[in-house]
């Protein structure tokens, strides 16, 4: 491997993840890289063989105790040549002594295994156009807001309970960045409900998707469907929460793509009973 450098990733360096990415049918979000800049800096890695990268892998540290692979790709002509492990390595040596997730592509799941993750659950995307199932824009004693009316301690202290740590500058930029929709259930002044849609190279993904109850899930996913070129939508649901499997599949979405949330440890104790879609398969 004479001339395989590891190093952080510049700026140039994310929008190339970015279309690696969106290269191995991922779709990213189009301006996902600066909300994935902020939650922690240092933790993109760019393997370079004499200066061209050829490689990459996210190993993004959360609190004191949580840590997440993700974008874990080498270039077609340097796959099987041994630098792809080396950034593995890298990036678990970074999240030493955390619990560290993963969301595993199917054909990845095996080699996963043999670094020490199992299965969790399945993050099943969900693609198509929302039908109408009468829950319309709100109803129910409940209201969809700007999420960004909201003191943003609020939404902050929401997502934790769908998350292991907290990830405020994260969360910040993700619902805020331009570009992209946040909206919020509320009922008698209690958030009960939180969905984020945002642009990419197919169909626009929401995520995360938390909801108390289905018709909250299905207020947010119809409302924020409406800010699509097509109104074709994609959200990765967890197979842990059978409700949300349901709902999607009710709405007229089907499975395109499969994932599996894996951890190194026994899995964090979210409220998976709300969580509809997840955030990120990058990121978590």
């Amino acid at each position: 491997m004479t001339g395989f450098e590891i190093g952080g990733a510049s700026a140039a360096d994310m929008e190339l993840i970015r279309r690696w990415a969106d290269e191995e049918g991922w779709n990213p979000g189009d301006s996902d890289r600066f909300a994935f800049a902020v939650a922690d800096p240092a933790g993109f890695l760019v393997g370079r063989i004499d200066g061209e990268p050829v490689a990459c892998i996210s190993a993004v540290r959360y609190g004191s105790a949580f840590g997440f692979i993700g974008f874990y790709i080498a270039r077609p002509a340097f796959r099987g040549q041994g630098y792809g492990i080396r950034l593995w390595q890298a990036g678990m040596e970074r999240l030493d002594g955390r619990l560290v997730g993963l969301d595993g592509v199917v054909d990845q799941q095996d080699n996963y295994r043999k670094s020490g993750f199992r299965s969790a659950w399945n993050n099943v995307r969900h693609e198509g156009v929302p039908q109408p199932n009468g829950s319309g824009g709100g109803g129910a004693g409940f209201e969809v807001v700007d999420a960004a009316s909201l003191p943003f301690g609020i939404l902050a202290a929401y997502d934790r309970r769908f998350f292991p740590e907290s990830r405020d500058a994260f969360l910040s930029a993700w619902t805020g960045l331009p570009g992209r929709t946040a909206l919020a259930a509320v009922r008698d002044g209690r958030i009960e409900g939180l969905g984020v849609i945002r642009p990419c190279s197919g169909a626009s993904r929401i995520g995360p998707l938390y909801a108390s109850t289905p018709a909250v899930a299905a207020a947010l996913l119809h409302r924020l469907a409406e800010h699509t070129p097509d109104g074709v939508v994609a959200v990765d649901v967890p197979d842990a929460n059978p409700t949300a499997t349901a709902l999607l599949a009710g709405l007229g979405l089907a499975p395109s793509f499969e994932a599996a949330r894996m951890y190194t440890g026994p899995a964090p104790d979210v409220e998976l009973a709300g969580l509809y879609g997840v955030t990120s398969l990058e990121l978590g």
